[in-house]
Parts: structure tokens; sequence; C-alpha cells
């Protein structure tokens, strides 16, 4: 894929779409809550950064593709992510493919809107995720055209524009371009929410993009791993990102192996607790899901609306709960 190709897609025209949809009244962050404390996130040179100019850690869970785990899509679910879990950021994982976005656009956007909807009047962050392998960048431009429009006037709001990309695209010919076109439909909505861009090879190539930036402020690019498969090589790559000047977000991270299976990998999660804390890099685990694999944060069969009892989340899931609790206890209502 050409990166003149991806610009010819995203012409003058499909920027100029609107949405027709009207925003809507956006609930004050409550008291004591994340975005209450921490409010307008900024990058400011390889770290995110709050409303006072300090390094901030968000931490928190993803939800699993929309298509295919849609029930805890909802108020009560994310309610209950901050209540019980003391979760600062929770993921959108919007599907593209096999039944998503493309094939139905209005059902995966109602989904989208749902969780920031829910997100925004509990006071917690919401990355919404473009989640797919292959960019689609007509479709990409069309969603993020209406959620930055309707959203782009809360701090709430990360915008992860591809989530992995795979590893047949290069980062100059393909990805960069994508993101140089996709993001001014953000920018014409939204000048300010930070924006975390997929970088190759399943988002682990991070020193590959920090070597050659994109050229727009509040940018950020997303680094994934699985502690079972991406040892201390990929913390090398993520820290020569560091190194550089990146700014880095795990908006994707699991307990197991890659392939979202396999032995919780104890040793390796702590390593990667403590470079991201030490780094004040933001992360949210994957996933908040009942399907019958290790990564799955829940036993299958869990409620959609929450109200979890311990003997229905998964070991990951209690590894995972009891470290965001104790350290993000100390917003109120947590």
């Amino acid at each position: 894929m050409a990166g003149q190709g991806i610009r010819r897609f995203l012409s003058a025209a499909t920027l100029a779409l609107c949405c027709f949809f009207a925003a809507p009244a956006l609930a004050q962050a409550p008291e004591g809550s994340p975005v209450a404390v921490h409010g307008q996130l900024s990058v400011r040179g390889n770290q995110i950064v709050d409303q006072n100019g300090a390094p901030v850690t968000l931490r928190g869970m993803s939800l699993f593709w929309s298509q295919w785990m849609p029930q805890y899509y909802n108020a009560d679910a994310v309610r209950w992510l901050r209540d019980d879990w003391n979760v600062s950021v929770v993921r959108a994982a919007i599907a593209v493919p096999a039944g998503g976005y493309l094939q139905n656009p209005e059902r995966e956007t109602a989904k989208a809107e749902a969780v920031i909807d829910a997100a925004i009047a509990l006071g917690i962050y919401v990355i919404v995720d473009w989640h797919a392998h292959d960019p689609a960048p007509e479709a990409a431009a069309r969603f993020f055209d209406h959620i930055a429009e309707r959203y782009g006037n809360t701090p709430n709001v990360i915008y992860e524009t591809w989530n992995e990309p795979l590893p047949r695209y290069n980062w100059a010919t393909d990805i960069k371009p994508y993101h140089e076109a996709l993001i001014p439909h953000i920018r014409a909505h939204d000048p300010d929410n930070i924006i975390i861009a997929g970088t190759g090879s399943w988002s682990q190539d991070v020193e590959i993009a920090a070597a050659d930036p994109l050229a727009f402020s509040n940018v950020g690019y997303a680094l994934h791993f699985y502690a079972g498969t991406h040892r201390q090589s990929l913390r090398d790559k993520a820290q020569r990102a560091l190194d550089l000047g990146a700014a880095l977000m795990v908006t994707e991270w699991g307990t197991a192996e890659s392939n979202g299976d396999g032995p919780l990998d104890q040793a390796e999660i702590q390593r990667w607790w403590d470079f991201m804390e030490a780094n004040h890099i933001s992360y949210a685990n994957w996933s908040i899901a009942d399907k019958s694999e290790s990564t799955a944060a829940l036993r299958p069969g869990a409620e959609g609306n929450g109200g979890w009892p311990d003997d229905m989340i998964s070991p990951s899931g209690l590894l995972v709960r009891a470290h965001i609790r104790g350290l993000n206890g100390a917003y109120a209502g947590h």
C-alpha cells in the first residue's frame, strides 16, 4: 500500500464529511475522579502530562473486540470497572473487520458512544480504538470525524487511530502516511486531545516510529506486549523510542502469550509493570472478556453488566485487578 494511495482515499471530499448527530451535553467530571484530578492531558517530550504539567500514568482495562463481546459495552460494566477495579482508563476496542464497523457502522459506533458516555459521566479516560490490522482509511476517517465532532470538547477521550498494523505495512510508506492523512480529521474537531498512533509489527516497532516521528502535537505511539512472549528485547526497543523523545502508551498488554493463551508469566508481568511505572507509561490490560483463554479477565458466563464476584474473575483478572486497585486507590469513589 503506497502512502500516496492512502492520501488519495482520504480526499478533500472525505475530509469535508460532517456528523449529522448533535453533540451530547457533557457532564462535569465527578469531584476527585481521575479526569477531575488530571484534566486535559498533553504530550511533553517523551511523557504524557496532566493539566498541571505532571507526568500521569493511567491504569485500566481494554474491552474485547466489540463485535464478539458486545455484552460489556454498556454503562453498568464501565461503572463496575471504575468502582470495583479502580480503573482510571477504559479502552473501547471498536472492531473494524469480521462483522465490525465495515459491515455494521451504526451498531459499532453506538457501542463506542455507550462506553464514551459512561466514561465521561464517571470521570475516567477512554481510549477509542480503531481495532484493525489493516487500515481501512476511508471508514476510519468517517468514524473519527464523528467521534471527534461529538466528543472533542471533553478531555476524557484518547484516540487510537490504528490498533496493530501487520508486519507487511512499512512505517515510512504505509503507516505514517495513513496517520498523516487521518489525524487532520480528528484535529478539525478536536485540537488538543491525545492521539495514539499504532506502530509497525502489531505496534511493537516503536523505535522506528520514534526515529521518523509524526509532525503533530499531542501525539504518542502505541506499544503492545504479551508478557509470555515479549520480554527484555521489546523493553529495549521501547527504551530506544523514549530516548529518541517519543511518548508511549501501552494501549494493550496481556499476562500470557501473544495468542492469548498459555501460562501467566508473573515474573515478566512484574518487569513490565516496573518498566511502565518508572517511565510514566499508561497501560490497559487485554481484556474484559469471558472467552476461555488465559488473558481473558473473566470466566465463561460472566454477566455483561459488571458485578462480577471473585469466582467469576479469571486468575489473570484477579492479578490485574489487585494491581490496579493497589495503585489507583487514591481517586475519590474508589
